[in-house]
């Protein structure tokens, strides 16, 4: 796995995306960077198959951020907020680089930025998911009503639409899943565009946020 300096302009968030079983032959050398607590982390994992993808997510992402900030990636230190989203510790916060994560199987993608917040997530989409079951737990009134009014054969895919836009907003807040789920709208259709539609109780707080598909940024910078 090769990389070379990036350069990350003020106005742009760069999303990046890995294949970790792909990369799984990188393994001993990606855990090579990885802080104590992200090797103790890793040895939790009961099954093998998720400590490597973890070991290969959290190295990937040190060998991301050290390009863009011609650093070592072993100097890279992270502190974490109370829903525990990684943010960089010590001399290095001086560049207002933020940065965000997800994985599901296989996959992840990495989201970069400087002086804004930012958060991505992926899911792996199940069709024997019970989507309505967690929708009604954690949708707001209107994305179950969005929801229901979709054809059944189209309902995973619009609750995985729902669920990544969600939880990348979250994400992006710092708050996680503390932030109530309930509490703002996004869109939820096949084929229509990506938004967040409504904050509540603060309506303005929406013109502050821009949610995109993976598919429109992938290749491509994305600007503000």
């Amino acid at each position: 796995m090769t990389l070379h300096p990036l350069t990350l302009p003020e106005n742009e968030v760069h999303l990046w995306r890995a294949n970790l079983d792909a990369l799984r032959s990188e393994q001993t050398r990606l855990l090579d960077l990885l802080s104590p607590d992200e090797r103790y982390r890793a040895a939790s994992f009961h099954f093998a198959c998720d400590r490597e993808r973890y070991v290969v997510a959290r190295g990937f992402l040190r060998t991301l951020i050290s390009q863009y900030l011609a650093c070592l990636p072993s100097e890279i230190s992270f502190r974490y907020s109370t829903s525990g989203k990684p943010e960089l510790d010590g001399a290095l916060t001086s560049s207002h680089l933020q940065f965000n994560l997800s994985h599901s199987s296989h996959m992840a993608v990495f989201a970069l930025t400087r002086g804004r917040k930012v958060g991505v997530d992926i899911e792996h989409i199940r069709a024997d998911f019970d989507t309505l079951a967690v929708a009604q737990r954690f949708f707001s009134a209107a994305e179950k009503e969005a929801l229901l009014s979709v054809s059944p054969e189209r309902q995973a895919q619009a609750f995985f639409n729902c669920w990544t836009r969600k939880e990348a907003f979250v994400k992006g807040t710092g708050k996680g899943l503390a932030f109530p789920l309930d509490q703002f709208d996004v869109s939820v259709f096949p084929g229509q565009a990506t938004e967040l539609l409504a904050t509540r109780p603060d309506p303005e707080e929406r013109r502050h946020w821009s949610i995109w598909p993976s598919t429109s940024l992938l290749g491509l910078p994305a600007r503000w």
